[in-house]
């Protein structure tokens, strides 16, 4: 019999789990947290951790801002038609990668996407309110 080859009947020895890794924890404990303070899970996984402080991303700063008036400069390479482009229009709604805003003489909506904004003007204050009660920024 080739030596690659094993017969059925013979299975390779194992040791018993406590052998191995004597600082395991007992099954159903909680591990400690890793470095950075989230908890690993029995089966690997980590719980998600709550942010400790509002971030000021564009599309929260949008989302104080809905329903005004904005004009957006966006910006597309390699287009060979138009490399620049301005939207101007209601602030409907924003996310992580995108602008929705609608343009009140047609009603027409548009769908942008915030890997080409260079910037946006607002005709009227913008509501900007720092978090854990900071004074508003106008």
């Amino acid at each position: 019999m080739p030596s690659s080859v094993m017969p059925n009947s013979v299975m390779p020895m194992s040791m018993p789990a406590a052998n191995m890794m004597p600082n395991m924890m007992m099954q159903g404990t909680m591990p400690p947290p890793v470095t950075n303070g989230v908890p690993i899970l029995p089966n690997g996984t980590t719980l998600p951790g709550i942010p400790t402080q509002e971030e000021s991303y564009v599309e929260n700063i949008l989302r104080m801002n809905l329903g005004k008036v904005a004009t957006l400069y966006m910006t597309y390479e390699n287009n060979s038609e138009w490399n620049a482009k301005i939207f101007k229009g209601v602030l409907e709604a924003a996310g992580r990668d995108h602008i929705i805003i609608s343009d009140p003489t047609t009603g027409k909506r548009y769908l942008l996407l915030t890997l080409n904004l260079d910037y946006i003007t607002f005709d009227e204050p913008i509501n900007y309110t720092l978090p854990f009660g900071s004074m508003p920024t106008r």
